[in-house]
């Protein structure tokens, strides 16, 4: 059923934030914890809240009433600054993960998110500052693998990257999700047991050209960057991609909407990433505001679509916006 509350507070990006009138479907009744009185709603009906179950903390049972069924839940937009803050919150966490994907604390992870926004970035940052103390002694610590790859290629990238300690990221090679036989090397990688053993069954010539045995132990850590949301896929896809989100941590990085997209192009250049271009701060300005006032009718709402317009800014810098409609927009 769904209740309004009369009177609570719940702490949002560390804000203590009043609930009164807003509209749940309810998880669990009135009870009394160690911090007080609450009551469990389902946070992901109403836009803004985590998507799992949250406490709200109230006083006592009069706090909240039950509505009638045809009371929809609460239509709350997020501000701005909240979307900044979760977009930021989940780059931070990004690259907490990675950095325990690569001390072995994680065996495995998932990064969703749609193109352009900086997953991979945001993954190879972290794993690049562990790279030049390990190049001192001969080694590399992660390999990134990209785009269409064959089971017995993944089988092999697998082996020259067994140790314990590497990393390997398959950034945006989706066509492993859907083969059966490259799926299954994968379960034996990321296996949940103590010694994860992967063998190749059959006899290949590219195996013994390449002195690569038919059966090893493999200790290392995986991320996988996908432009996929696991949960929205469907058919035998689907069935493939359970298979693997059960062995890894999957983190969706919520940018969803052209809003989110926007503040999260605004973000990232107020971070620096077109001072690389010889551009005044006017210019960086027009340029986002092109991207936000054009956002329906690019080809790609992205940070690299912001990277090609500041390249025209450059080399046309009187005729860039002209330059720009021709090249990263669609045609009406």
């Amino acid at each position: 059923m769904n209740i309004r509350i009369k009177e609570g507070t719940y702490k949002i990006r560390g804000k203590e934030t009043d609930m009164a009138g807003l509209v749940f479907p309810m998880v669990e009744e009135f009870k009394v914890g160690a911090s007080g009185g609450y009551v469990t709603v389902d946070g992901s009906a109403v836009n803004g809240f985590p998507d799992r179950n949250i406490k709200i903390k109230i006083g006592n049972p009069g706090d909240y009433e039950q509505v009638d069924a045809t009371v929809e839940t609460t239509v709350r937009e997020e501000s701005d600054a909240e979307i900044v803050e979760r977009i930021r919150e989940r780059f931070d966490m990004l690259s907490d993960m990675t950095k325990a994907v690569k001390k072995g604390g994680v065996r495995a992870m998932i990064v969703s998110g749609p193109p352009g926004v900086g997953k991979s970035h945001g993954v190879e940052q972290v794993l690049d500052r562990y790279e030049t103390l390990e190049a001192l002694g001969g080694r590399t610590h992660h390999e990134v693998i990209k785009g269409a790859t064959s089971a017995i290629g993944l089988y092999c990238k697998l082996y020259k990257n067994a140790d314990k300690g590497k990393v390997v990221v398959f950034d945006d090679c989706d066509s492993i999700f859907n083969d059966e036989l490259s799926l299954n090397i994968l379960k034996a990688a990321l296996d949940s047991k103590k010694v994860r053993t992967i063998n190749w069954n059959t006899d290949s010539f590219k195996l013994r050209n390449e002195g690569v045995p038919d059966s090893f132990k493999f200790e290392a850590s995986a991320i996988f960057i996908t432009n996929l949301k696991f949960d929205k896929v469907k058919g035998k896809l689907r069935e493939h991609l359970e298979a693997l989100e059960s062995r890894c941590h999957y983190m969706d990085l919520t940018i969803d909407s052209d809003k989110d997209k926007i503040l999260r192009i605004k973000q990232v250049t107020q971070q620096g990433m077109l001072d690389q271009y010889k551009i005044a701060d006017e210019v960086k300005e027009e340029i986002l505001d092109f991207i936000d006032i054009n956002k329906g009718k690019l080809r790609e709402l992205s940070l690299r679509t912001v990277l090609k317009i500041a390249d025209l800014a450059v080399v046309f810098p009187d005729k860039w916006e002209a330059m720009a409609e021709n090249t990263v927009m669609r045609r009406a």
